[in-house]
């Protein structure tokens, strides 16, 4: 594999990549510092209040909580589902004699030969399968979740809210790096057709994240939480 030939791959997947986790890291500082300023943060102080209010009001709520709960592990499942499928169909073309690819020689920057082309499907398996993880680990938070909160009140049990909210948030913490790692494999797809698709794939991307991740009126809203903001010790992106 010659220099000139893949000089694209190292310089642009690696910037892509970069920017993502650039991006990520400054986002969970302001999940740290100014959670509710994020949706992240504004969802784990409603998580928080959710539990408080549906334990103690067991008794009517409990298919409420059920429910909800429920909704929350079908979307775990789903990413987990189609993360595991992905990489299986990965996984299947890299043990291949790699000739998807001849086609698509003629008409793509960057190098073509066997090394780069199974890194290149080596990387998406590996965000795929730890996508996969995070759902999984999820899922059995969650699940944990839904049979302590059902407990009957009791002073002397560890059932409660505290402990509760704690399994909770480890189960949406887990699903949203899931997710994250998931959304990050996307654009590595497009590393097929070129790694100028795939920079440009992220630069696109950030932006519509930004927006979805920060809510003018979160920011706005002033909310008095009694823990404070180090409730928040426990949630990253």
């Amino acid at each position: 594999m010659k220099l000139g030939e893949c000089y694209l791959d190292i310089i642009l997947v690696p910037l892509g990549i970069l920017m993502s986790m650039a991006y990520h890291c400054w986002l969970c500082h302001e999940v740290r510092t100014k959670p509710h300023s994020t949706v992240i943060g504004t969802n784990a102080t409603a998580r928080r209040s959710w539990v408080s209010a549906m334990m103690k009001d067991n008794d009517r709520k409990n298919i409420l909580v059920v429910q909800t709960l429920r909704n929350a592990i079908m979307g775990s499942t789903l990413m987990a589902t189609t993360s595991i499928v992905l990489g299986t169909g990965l996984a299947a073309v890299l043990s291949s004699t790699y000739a998807i690819k001849k086609p698509l020689n003629d008409s793509v920057f960057g190098a073509h030969g066997e090394f780069t082309v199974s890194l290149k499907y080596v990387t998406m398996l590996c965000f795929f399968l730890f996508s996969f993880f995070c759902h999984s680990l999820s899922i059995r938070f969650i699940n944990q979740a839904s049979f302590h909160i059902n407990l009957p009140p009791n002073p002397i049990s560890i059932a409660n809210p505290a402990y509760v909210t704690e399994l909770l948030e480890k189960g949406f913490l887990l699903n949203t790096v899931g997710n994250r790692l998931f959304y990050t494999a996307l654009p590595l797809l497009l590393w097929i057709f070129g790694p100028l698709m795939v920079f440009l794939c992220f630069a696109i991307m950030l932006p519509a994240l930004y927006n979805l991740d920060f809510s003018l009126a979160c920011g706005t809203t002033k909310i008095n939480d009694a823990n404070g903001s180090d409730g928040f010790a426990s949630v990253a992106v």
